[in-house]
Order: structure tokens, then C-alpha cells, then sequence
């Protein structure tokens, strides 16, 4: 891959300073036991993911002797399973993803940067990612992998997300509930501008097959405190529908509105053990993130 496009969602500046940084997750998942990165699948067949190099405290069993008789090296065999856990990225990649104002990024760029660096930590301290790119439908989904290597293949598929259709996040939601078997972390990158109660049963039912769900809301600075000049034409960009109007007229109805809608995500979703974090756009991602996995360090 050529460089460009590994540093698209994912500059050498932040990695700098994500580094030394884990993502941990704070339910018990299957798979996970604490200090260590062996499957508890012994005996059954695991795919093969990469070596590492061997480290005191290591099995002897797993140490790979052909690759050591050629190179005088001692390296371990390490398999798909042997991870903390399997985390999934969903992003929500929805026409109204695409918004942006006073020249910001837009959302969809935003929680795929947000994306590519939780990737990065993760694989970092070999948990294995997935990724799931949705609008109306689930369009790409690349299933999780722990091998370094796996970084490259998320960030090339991250090159082809694009806010084009209209959005169903319910129903993504609960398709991948039933797809994924195993528990484990569910990490959804969205706007939310979809029905909040199909929204909020969607991530319940991820709870209810005990899993692990973290939620990033992504929000223009506009699109919170509504804040535009003079008389203004709006066009939604998933139907196409326009309204004129005087913004100052309808700011504080339109305030108290999206307010009441943050508190209920963000109510609901403590309620149902559910780590909400609200984002604003005029953020860095970097800082974003910095400041979730401080706090959730602390917490936890």
C-alpha cells in the first residue's frame, strides 16, 4: 500500500501520540483472561495469524522449530484466537455523514479517522478488529483479525467509505447481533439521526448477548447549537426535502429538541451499561479519543 493512503485516517503525528495507549474492555468477554493472549480454545482448530518473536514465560510447545532451524531464532506461533477479545467497528456511512460547516470535516471523515487510530490501539495489543461499513445496509464487512498486518487491509477498505444512501441504523444493529456469535466489543461510529428507539433497542439487543458496546456520536458543531445567520434554506441530504426559514425563530425549540435527544442516548444508554461519548467535530479525533481513554482508565 502506497503511503498516501496509509496516512489518510491515520497521520505518523497521532499515532505518536496514541502510543502507549490501550483500549481495554471493561465487561468480561469470552476469550478474555486478564495478562495474557492465550485462546481458551486449546485443541480445537484456530487459524493461523502471524509469529512473534519468542519471550521468556513463553510455551515451549508453541515455539515454531522449522522456522527456527532456519534462521537460529526462537519465534511463537500465534493463531486468530489468541486474543483479549474481537472488537467491531461499525460506521455509519449515511448521506447525512457527509455534513460539514464553516469548513470542518465532515462526520464521515471524522469517525473514520476516529476509527483507523481505535484500530491501530487495538491491534496494537493484539485484539482482533472487524469493520462494518452501513447505510441502509451493511456494504463492507471485513471480519476481525489480531495480525499486524490486518491494519493495512482496515485502512484500504476505510479508502472506499462514502456518504451516498440513506441511513438505517436499527437494522444494521440487530443483523450484526445476530451475526456475531461470539461476545466480545461492539464500537459504533454514527450521527444517530435515525429513530432513537429503533437506535437504542438495535445497541440493547448487542447488551442483551452480553456483549461490550461503546458509542460514538458524531455531531457537527452546527448540528448542536444551530447556530446559522439571516434567513437560511435547509435541504435534508438523505430525502432531499427544503424548508425556508428564519434560523433565530427556531433555535431555542430546535435546541431544546436535539438536547432532549442527547440526554435520552445519553440516559438510556448508562441505564443499559452502554458507554455514550458524545463528539464534536471541532474536536481533533486525536484529542477526542485521548480524552475517552483517559477517563475510561480512570473509571475502570
Amino acid at each position: 500500500m502506497s503511503k498516501p493512503s496509509q496516512t489518510k485516517y491515520l497521520s505518523p503525528e497521532v499515532v505518536s501520540r496514541l502510543k502507549g495507549l490501550e483500549i481495554k474492555a471493561r465487561l468480561v468477554v469470552e476469550g478474555f483472561i486478564a495478562g495474557l493472549h492465550r485462546s481458551p480454545y486449546h485443541g480445537f482448530s484456530v487459524e493461523f495469524a502471524e509469529h512473534r518473536q519468542y519471550m521468556p514465560g513463553d510455551p515451549i510447545r508453541n515455539i515454531d522449530w522449522k522456522v527456527y532451524a532456519k534462521s537460529d531464532k526462537f519465534f511463537i506461533k500465534e493463531y486468530e484466537e489468541e486474543t483479549n477479545l474481537k472488537a467491531y467497528l461499525l460506521v455509519d456511512c449515511s448521506r447525512s455523514m457527509a455534513f460539514a460547516a464553516d469548513g470542518r470535516i465532515d462526520k464521515l471523515t471524522y469517525g473514520l479517522q476516529l476509527a483507523a487510530a481505535l484500530s491501530f490501539l487495538m491491534l496494537k495489543q493484539r485484539d482482533a478488529v472487524g469493520l462494518v461499513g452501513f447505510d441502509e445496509k451493511i456494504n463492507t464487512y471485513v471480519p476481525p483479525r489480531s495480525a499486524a498486518s490486518h491494519l493495512h487491509v482496515l485502512l484500504r477498505e476505510m479508502e472506499g467509505f462514502a456518504a451516498t444512501e440513506k441511513t438505517n441504523i436499527a437494522s444494521t444493529l440487530h443483523e450484526m447481533a445476530e451475526r456475531i456469535k461470539r461476545r466480545g466489543l461492539v464500537i459504533l461510529i454514527s450521527d444517530l439521526l435515525d429513530e432513537p428507539n429503533q437506535i437504542l433497542a438495535g445497541l440493547k439487543h448487542f447488551r442483551h448477548r452480553k456483549h461490550e458496546v461503546i458509542v460514538f456520536h458524531v455531531l457537527d458543531p452546527k448540528e448542536r447549537d444551530f447556530s446559522f445567520p439571516l434567513e437560511a434554506i435547509f435541504k435534508d441530504m438523505e430525502t432531499g426535502e427544503q424548508i425556508n426559514t428564519l434560523p433565530w425563530q427556531i433555535k431555542r425549540d430546535y435546541q431544546r429538541i436535539i438536547g432532549a435527544v442527547l440526554d435520552r442516548f445519553s440516559r438510556e444508554c448508562r441505564m443499559s451499561n452502554i458507554d455514550y461519548v458524545p463528539i464534536d467535530t471541532a474536536m481533533g479525533y486525536d484529542l477526542s479519543l485521548l480524552a475517552f481513554l483517559n477517563k475510561r482508565s480512570r473509571l475502570y
